[in-house]
This record gives C-alpha cells, sequence and structure tokens, in this order.
C-alpha cells in the first residue's frame, strides 16, 4: 500500500513540473526574444560597410547603386530569407524608360528594387511590407553622399528586422501573415522606385495590410538635443484608427519611445507626408506608418557618415518597427483602413 502511494505522489509531483514547464514555455514573449536579437553592434556593423566610400553615394542606376543591392541580396541569400520573384533573382527590375518620364538634365540609367519575403503560416496573401530607400545622392563635385541617416539607416534596420523575423520561423514562430521586405530605389529622384512598384505590385495591391517605411532613424534633429529618446511618426492615424493605436501600444509596452506627430500635419510647411516612399502606398489607401528622426546638419550633405549615427537609439527605433510589424503580421483580424477614402 505504502509502495503505491508513493508511486502516486511521485506522478503527481512530475505531473505538476511539467504543467509549470509548458506553461513557462506558453509564458514566453517571443517578440521581445527575437527583438532581443537586433543590436546597435549589428546595425553598425552593417552600416559601416553600406555607407563607406565604396558604394559611392548609391547614385541610381550607377555603379555603387548596384554594389549596395548586391550587398543586400547577399545578406537575405546567406540568411536563408527568400525572393518572392524566383529562385536567386531579389532584383525588381526598374527601367531607365520608367525612371525617365519626367524631363531631366542627366538622363537615369536603369535600377532596380530589392526584394526579399518571408511567407506567413496561415495567413500568406496578406501582405504585411516594411520598406526604406536604398539610394541616396551619389557624388558630386569629387565629394561622396555616404548617407549613413538618409537611408542607410532604414536600410540596415531592415536587415535586422528580416533576420529576427527569420529566427523567429527557424523556430517555429513564423508571423501569420507574410512580409515583404521592400529596398527601393529612386527615392532620392521623386519616389520613383516605390512609385513603380505600386504600379507594378509582386502582391496586389488590394492584399496590403500596411506599409511600415523607415526613413532616416539613426540621428538626433535640434528640437531633441535634450530628449533624444524620441521618434517622428508620420502618416499612422490617416487610413487606420486601429494601427495608430496599436502602434501607441506597442511603443508603450516595449520600447518606450517619444512618439513625436509634430509633422503628421498634411498641412505642416515641410509636407514629410508627401516626402517618402509611404506615400505611394497612402495614395492607394493602404494605411502607412512613417519613421523619421528630423533633419540635421548632415542632411543631404557629404558629411551624413556612419561615425555620427546613434547606434543605441537606432537600435531602439528598430525593435519600435519590428514589433510593430510583429503585431500586424501576427493578430487575428487584419487592420482595417476604416479612414480610406471610398473609390
Amino acid at each position: 500500500m505504502k509502495k503505491i502511494l508513493f508511486i502516486a505522489i511521485a506522478l503527481v509531483l512530475s505531473a505538476c513540473g511539467t504543467n509549470k514547464k509548458v506553461t513557462e514555455v506558453a509564458n514566453i514573449d517571443h517578440a521581445a526574444k527575437y527583438a532581443a536579437t537586433i543590436t546597435a553592434k549589428e546595425l553598425g556593423k552593417h552600416l559601416f560597410i553600406y555607407a563607406s566610400d565604396e558604394f559611392e553615394g548609391r547614385d541610381t542606376g550607377e555603379p555603387g547603386q548596384k554594389k549596395a543591392i548586391a550587398y543586400l541580396k547577399d545578406f537575405y541569400v546567406s540568411q536563408g530569407i527568400a525572393s518572392p520573384i524566383g529562385i536567386d533573382d531579389y532584383f525588381q527590375k526598374v527601367p531607365a524608360e520608367f525612371l525617365n518620364k519626367r524631363k531631366r538634365q542627366v538622363s537615369l540609367k536603369d535600377s532596380e528594387n530589392v526584394v526579399a519575403f518571408i511567407k506567413g503560416t496561415e495567413k500568406p496573401d496578406e501582405i504585411v511590407i516594411i520598406s526604406a530607400h536604398l539610394d541616396h545622392e551619389g557624388v558630386k563635385n569629387g565629394e561622396i553622399y555616404n548617407g549613413a541617416d538618409d537611408d542607410g539607416s532604414g536600410t540596415v534596420a531592415m536587415l535586422e528586422i528580416a533576420q529576427a523575423f527569420q529566427m523567429a520561423g527557424k523556430e517555429g514562430k513564423g508571423p501569420k501573415r507574410s512580409i515583404l521586405f521592400l529596398h527601393v530605389t529612386g527615392e532620392e529622384k521623386g519616389l520613383l522606385g516605390s512609385q513603380f512598384y505600386t504600379e507594378n505590385p509582386i502582391f496586389p495591391i488590394s492584399n496590403t495590410v500596411c506599409d511600415l517605411n523607415i526613413d532616416m532613424i539613426g540621428r538626433i534633429d535640434d528640437r531633441h538635443k535634450s530628449d533624444p529618446n524620441y521618434v517622428y511618426l508620420i502618416g499612422s492615424d490617416k487610413l487606420s484608427t486601429e494601427l495608430h493605436k496599436l502602434s501607441e501600444e506597442i511603443n508603450k509596452k516595449y520600447t518606450k519611445i517619444n512618439l513625436d506627430y509634430k509633422y503628421n500635419d498634411e498641412n505642416d510647411p515641410n509636407r514629410f507626408y508627401f516626402r517618402s516612399d509611404h506615400y505611394n502606398f497612402a495614395k492607394l489607401n493602404v494605411p502607412i506608418i512613417f519613421y523619421f528622426n528630423g533633419t540635421h546638419v548632415d542632411y543631404h550633405k557629404p558629411t551624413d557618415t556612419p561615425d555620427k549615427i546613434n547606434y543605441e537609439l537606432l537600435e531602439n527605433r528598430t525593435k519600435l518597427v519590428f514589433h510593430t510589424a510583429w503585431e500586424v503580421a501576427n493578430r487575428e483580424n487584419k487592420i482595417v483602413a476604416d479612414k480610406a477614402e471610398k473609390k
């Protein structure tokens, strides 16, 4: 009888231990776990290469820009992140004919958007886009415009975000919705790469859940020198009440950044809402958020170099985009564009 009782007690204790482990696993915050893989060190490693003189300012269609897209492709291949176009084709061709529709003093050459893709596990036809522009000003009067902040910062942020999502997928925690990593060309020439994508989408625009666009998130502007833990958010409330609310809740939970909406006013004289690649999606009623640190003394100058980036701020801002994308991609229902114009 004592032996039977001992065995019974042992089984109960074993079951309790097992249940505890199951509970602990269930309580893991997977978003926080994978966000932790985004580091200032890795962001800096990428940016000191991507915004180096070797890339010659990444001018649209020029040799430096070709080096840049090769770097991006090599990264995605090394991470095992697929292309949505073909097995080894990560480039959406943007022909010179399209780029030169507007009259230009110097004609632009053929260029490319770079695209990479993580397929959703449950709702693969719903696409969350994360975007940044890969180009910059090139070489002027013999000086290289490295564009470390504009938009090397957004570009390398995307690489770290993609790597984090890929790690999650390898461990069986891939996003429910698909994610398209869209590096667009020709932003400095007039938002041309994003315009080409929206007019020639790889996935239907009607299936696009939102565009989270990152353009300059590595510096501090004069307005925030005394309180640098900030980022400007533009457009989050223009088309989707839900996206705006989600964004604020995610920031409050994880990153605790001062979300500054100074430039969210469409009547602001700077007109930043109209000046980056998200706008080509917003025009088509796709909800967007534009992440931006504001202009600074090195904006569009050859002095925008990687040694001037605040990598701790870049890390936390990148994590904000990752957490927002994670929530949008994994929530049960697709966010609603309740403010979209009826067409």
